[in-house]
């Protein structure tokens, strides 16, 4: 079969209700995967790698912070980060928690500035997609909860939502307000060259949710919604990312405006292949699926290529699916495994005409 698609052409055709040439193929993976697979094929570049393996990878544009300089291993929020290595890989986790001691909004507003979207240049961004005009265009979006989290600490976050509302309020309207400035900012930058926007939160664990719908409901959902407009105002789709089980909230997020769910955790309570399908598969356009909780880190070669084709056969059929892994590829895992997930999804991925 010959392609007769651009990526970009690609992914379009799919989140258009459209029929590809063949179904897209996106990259998740942690940079010692990254790495490795450079080494594999003796490649300078990941975008060497995409070419060899024919993934479709969208193009991230996003500002140059340029505002008064951070300490090192800070963030522009004041928060502080320390590498953890887990014997195979490492991650940068969150070693402190600048509004933790604060019981009140009137601390916070006395002791604590939140970043300026000023302190970024947009002028960049033009740059960021000369020459990669085939592959789409991923920027924007928000993701304020996870930066609350890492402010006031895990568990205190948590306690937020029940006994200090006024304080999520206070601390969300600021974190959601400033992804929605710079969103608009990126658009402003490159008009109607973003595809896709990242609207993401974190909102289930491995069996059910780690809020209550009614706490999504409140807290999150209505930011959100706003966001998803800006989105849709721009002609750009809402790229919505949240682990693990979120089958009771995910009526409420397609009707707030989601297009794409990622990342698909099948194996979370209720996250079952089927039954997402048979129950959204008409509303939102699946991107993820490929288990790598057990199949790619700890399966065969074979495994891999039956996970690959049964997603295509369930999320693909009548379409609506870019292949991709369910979430970060670990650095445990095989690079076989990953060529054979990527190869297979090329090679039986051909739609009809």
């Amino acid at each position: 079969m010959k392609e007769t698609m651009t990526p970009k052409e690609r992914w379009l055709a799919v989140l258009q209700r459209r029929s590809p040439d063949r179904i897209p193929m996106d990259y998740w993976a942690t940079p010692e995967v990254s790495e490795k697979l450079q080494k594999h094929f003796g490649c300078d570049s990941m975008d060497e790698v995409f070419k060899k393996l024919r993934i479709d990878h969208p193009v991230r544009v996003e500002p140059r912070y340029v505002g008064p300089k951070l300490p090192e291993g800070y963030d522009q929020f004041g928060i502080k980060y320390r590498k953890v290595d887990y014997g195979t890989g490492s991650y940068y986790e969150c070693v402190n928690h600048p509004l933790a001691g604060f019981k009140t909004v009137e601390e916070i507003k006395k002791n604590y500035t939140f970043p300026s979207v000023d302190d970024n240049d947009f002028s960049v961004i033009k740059k960021q997609i000369e020459g990669k005009e085939d592959y789409p265009v991923l920027g924007g979006g928000s993701e304020p909860f996870l930066v609350y989290k890492k402010l006031r600490g895990d568990e205190q976050a948590y306690v937020d939502l029940i006994e200090n509302p006024e304080i999520v309020d206070y601390c969300l309207d600021q974190l959601f307000s400033a992804c929605y400035e710079s969103t608009r900012r990126i658009y402003e930058a490159i008009p109607g060259k973003v595809n896709l926007t990242y609207v993401a939160e974190d909102m289930g664990g491995q069996e059910d949710l780690m809020y209550s719908p009614a706490q999504i409901r409140r807290f999150l959902i209505p930011w959100m919604k706003k966001m998803m407009e800006l989105v849709h105002q721009a002609g750009a789709y809402v790229f919505f990312h949240s682990d693990g089980a979120i089958r009771k909230i995910l009526p409420d997020m397609i009707e707030a405006g989601i297009d794409i769910l990622n990342p698909i955790q099948w194996r979370c309570k209720g996250m079952e292949k089927e039954g997402l399908k048979r129950d959204f598969g008409e509303k939102v356009i699946f991107h993820g699926g490929v288990d790598n909780q057990k199949v790619m880190p700890f399966g065969t070669v074979e495994d891999v290529k039956k996970e690959v084709v049964e997603n295509i056969d369930i999320f693909g059929r009548g379409g609506g699916y870019i292949l991709a892994p369910c979430h970060n590829i670990q650095p445990v895992t095989p690079v076989e495994n990953i060529i054979a997930m990527y190869e297979t999804g090329y090679e039986y991925g051909w739609c009809s005409p």
